[in-house]
């Protein structure tokens, strides 16, 4: 498996909220070194879906910017944005069951398993815990 990072939603939204300074700079941080080609990040879809809801109704961006920045994560070559299949969906729902883990959590870590990447960049780490394969990291943690 790849050394890459696969970056979940919540350390994207942090980049852009406001109303969490710390976390904010630290994810502003590790998305904009990926943006200006120092490293480069893998997300899938489902991950820009969650993005731009999560602006839109949790952090209340406007309609226009949040499209803006979905795209600026589309378009951007710097990003490799992965996808699932109907397979995915099966060994997520699977592993869902077997482990107790919330199924969107184990979509996208079977999502970046079966694109070879095992490392997943989140706050959320005990959504991830029980899934087996993954080495989960949480750069928000002290």
């Amino acid at each position: 498996m790849s050394d890459e990072l696969f970056y979940d939603t919540n350390i994207l939204c942090y980049a852009y909220d406001r109303s969490e300074p710390e976390k904010r700079e630290i994810c502003r941080s590790l998305v904009s070194r990926i943006f200006m080609g120092k490293q480069r990040g893998v997300i899938s879809n489902q991950i820009l879906v969650e993005l731009y809801n999560a602006l839109t109704r949790k952090l209340g961006v406007e309609v226009e910017s949040a499209r803006v920045i979905v795209e600026s994560f589309i378009i951007s070559t710097n990003w490799q944005k992965v996808d699932y299949n109907h397979r995915t969906v099966i060994a997520a729902i699977n592993i869902s069951r077997t482990f107790k883990t919330p199924f969107l959590d184990t979509l996208i870590a079977e999502t970046a398993k079966e694109n070879g990447i095992a490392n997943i960049l989140t706050e959320n780490v005990a959504n991830f815990a029980n899934i087996p394969g993954l080495d989960i990291r949480n750069p928000l943690s002290k």
